[in-house]
């Protein structure tokens, strides 16, 4: 079947010998390296590397999966550390009992086992050596039969890789120049096909995601928002609020719905199965510790990710200094905490959410729901389709490959589907260009100081490391007890309204006073609100209540239009003209033709939502250039409309449908989601 990726009944016996011959030479090389510089270390001879190394290799093949059984709980308390010793013990064990081996004592063995880890991922990465193996899957599909939790059938499931923030034009040239070859593979041996999609107004992940993932995204203007009838700002990466928004979107029977997983996500779909995801971070569910056993099966796998941890902050701060130096623009600050962000989102988390995907593939769950941060992360610092961005593009596409290749190893045949929930568009900011912000504009024409705005750059993957803490103390037992004095320390969670935060404990400020002015920031989405004055306001009345704070905005060259309620119901007003949307009137020149021929269509769908904003704010789109000007400090954004943000794609087998029609909607694509579904999970949305 054409695009569907099944399991090998045979596995070459050619291949096997040569990487275990290719893991064995890397194993002895670390160990001559260890004894040219560790002095109690002895394996008289250089040929006696081999047997060592082969020996050290059988006893991690042979011993450390049934130790790793029982000692999962400790290596999850530790974050990998226990296991790294009781390695190091096991390894000691064994050459000690290796006559020809001579070592002095249990120091000795912690460096030998510390150092064969960092220099094997050393050589893996440089050598670009596949570190999964049938042993690795192996160890991981013992652990889930142990625990009752392989399904095998002939039925195929899905697993959908969204790849966060990545337009469809970006992937087409990434593909072409080389920074996407394994997607661009399926491609050209006619597996897959790449289609594109157009969002809402609001391109953003959690109005996309809801859509997506429950077929329902109204009343989501944008990403941050102030609700009138609530009292409150909504964020959608804050735990709290984003099972709030999972609350009013689900019906119960979203995409994941039937026994399907969520890794890394901002909503999780219904999914039984999940983890990393912020609408469920706060919800105990017993035995979190299991959802990370695929990664703490391999015993080297924390050093891995140090490493590279390491390297990518180091890269950053390489990346930046470059841009700088070569006066690249447009271009932001990033500060030394960014680097560190960046790590998260493009190593930790990464790795985290890929050995949880192995290991609900290698359980046979029905569906897989998946997504990288890494790309959208890097392009909004950096660019969307700069050096760095493109890099780590390319590493995100190589764990794509790597999944390919564990679907081998599944006890079910799986369709890869890899989509984007929007895209990005670039551009200077709109305080880079006008050396003001949109708060301090608005501020200005009302008289008013206003709460709210975009946020700091480093904030979203701040948000999942805190939520990270927050999912884990609410596991059972040692666990739970340790990330919960953990995260009660962490003083993100007071900006997350998460509770027992350090401001809390310390008696900190209780609800604040509802203020006068709200001005918030979604990329090149502003959203004006007066939180005191009831129900929205139309044109007329804030003509009243603020004169000219209307005309100041809409003759801003940085606004490209503004939508307001009125007299004669909803309005876009431009610098040249107005459209009166519902009823298709245009005065002037229309200030959404710009924008693509189904903008009043989006316009008109946000201004009929229930909490939709007083005022709603489009940065000018420049078409000539393809860039806008963000209302937060980002390169690359997203969460209007503008160039490649609306604009995202679907990587399918050929063998599901995508219609013919065009695609408008993350509601659309929910239904041809469903439709792909294995049988007894498509129930649609009523």
């Amino acid at each position: 079947m054409e695009g569907l990726n099944e399991p090998e009944t045979r596995r070459h016996p050619g291949k096997l010998f040569a990487r275990i011959l290719v893991v064995v030479l890397i194993d002895a090389a670390a160990l001559l390296l260890i004894e040219a510089v560790l002095p109690g270390f002895d394996m008289h001879g250089r040929f006696a590397a081999l047997p060592t190394a082969l020996g050290v290799g059988l006893v991690n093949a042979l011993i450390w999966p049934v130790l790793s059984r029982f000692t999962l709980k400790l290596s999850v308390l530790t974050l990998g550390l226990w296991g790294l010793f009781l390695n190091a013990v096991l390894i000691g064990f064994a050459l000690m009992a290796m006559p020809w081996v001579r070592i002095e004592g249990p120091f000795e063995a912690i460096v030998i086992s510390f150092g064969m880890a960092i220099l094997t991922s050393l050589f893996s990465s440089l050598f670009a050596i596949d570190e999964d193996s049938t042993w690795y899957y192996n160890v991981v599909r013992t652990q889930l039969r142990r625990r009752g939790q392989v399904i095998e059938t002939d039925e195929p499931g899905i697993v959908f890789l969204e790849i966060d923030g990545l337009a469809h034009d970006i992937l087409r040239r990434a593909m072409t120049n080389g920074n996407a070859p394994a997607m661009a593979a399926w491609v050209r041996d006619g597996s897959h096909k790449l289609e594109g999609w157009e969002t809402d107004w609001s391109s953003q992940t959690g109005a996309c995601q809801a859509g997506i993932l429950h077929g329902n995204n109204h009343d989501m203007p944008a990403f941050r928002w102030w609700e009138k009838e609530t009292g409150r700002a909504l964020v959608t990466n804050h735990p709290k609020d984003a099972a709030e928004m999972e609350a009013r979107q689900s019906d119960g029977n979203g995409l994941l719905a039937d026994d399907g997983a969520s890794r890394a996500n901002i909503l999780s779909g219904d999914a039984p199965h999940s983890m990393l995801t912020m609408s469920t971070v706060m919800k105990r569910r017993g035995k979190i510790g299991q959802d990370y056993a695929a990664y703490f099966a391999r015993p080297y796998g924390v050093i891995k990710t140090f490493i590279h941890t390491i390297a990518e902050i180091v890269r950053e701060r390489r990346d930046n200094r470059r841009q700088e130096r070569t006066g690249i623009e447009p271009k932001i600050e990033r500060s030394r905490v960014y680097a560190i962000m960046r790590a998260w989102a493009t190593v930790i988390q990464l790795d985290l959410q890929i050995s949880g995907v192995v290991g609900d593939i290698l359980a046979g769950r029905p569906s897989i729901y998946t997504t990288f941060l890494a790309y959208d992360e890097v392009a909004h610092h950096s660019g969307i389709e700069r050096p760095e961005s493109l890099s780590t593009l390319a590493k995100v596409d190589r764990e794509i490959d790597r999944i390919r290749r564990v679907v081998a190893e599944a006890p079910r045949p799986y369709h890869l589907v890899v989509l984007s929930d929007h895209g990005q568009s670039q551009g200077a900011t709109f305080l880079q260009r006008y050396g003001v912000t949109l708060e301090e504009v608005v501020e200005k024409a009302t008289g008013k100081e206003a709460i709210g705005s975009g946020e700091e750059g480093e904030q979203n993957p701040r948000a999942y490391i805190t939520a990270s803490a927050e999912e884990a103390s609410h596991e059972d037992g040692a666990i739970g007890s340790a990330a919960t004095a953990l995260a009660r320390r962490d003083p993100n969670r007071d900006d997350l309204g998460l509770e027992g935060g350090p401001d809390e404990v310390a008696g900190g400020e209780g609800k604040h006073e509802i203020p006068e002015l709200s001005v918030m920031a979604s990329g090149c989405l502003g959203l004006v609100t007066f939180p005191r004055e009831p129900g929205r306001l139309t044109r007329e009345r804030i003509d009243e209540l603020y004169p000219g704070l209307l005309d100041t905005l809409v003759s801003h060259p940085g606004i490209g239009f503004v939508m307001v309620d009125s007299e004669h119901g909803g309005v876009a007003l431009g610098a040249e003209g107005l459209n009166y949307f519902e009823i298709n009137d245009v005065e002037g020149v229309d200030p959404l033709a710009a924008f693509g021929p189904n903008t009043a269509a989006h316009v008109l769908r946000t201004h009929r939502f229930s909490n939709c904003p007083d005022i709603m704010i489009n940065s000018t789109w420049w078409e000539e250039m393809d860039e806008v000007a963000a209302f937060e400090e980002l390169v690359g954004s997203h969460g209007g409309m503008g160039g490649t943000q609306s604009h995202p794609f679907v990587l399918h087998p050929v063998d599901l449908e995508w219609p013919e029609e065009p695609v408008i909607g993350a509601e659309a694509v929910h239904r041809i989601l469903k439709s792909w579904l294995p049988a007894g999970t498509k129930t649609l949305r009523a």
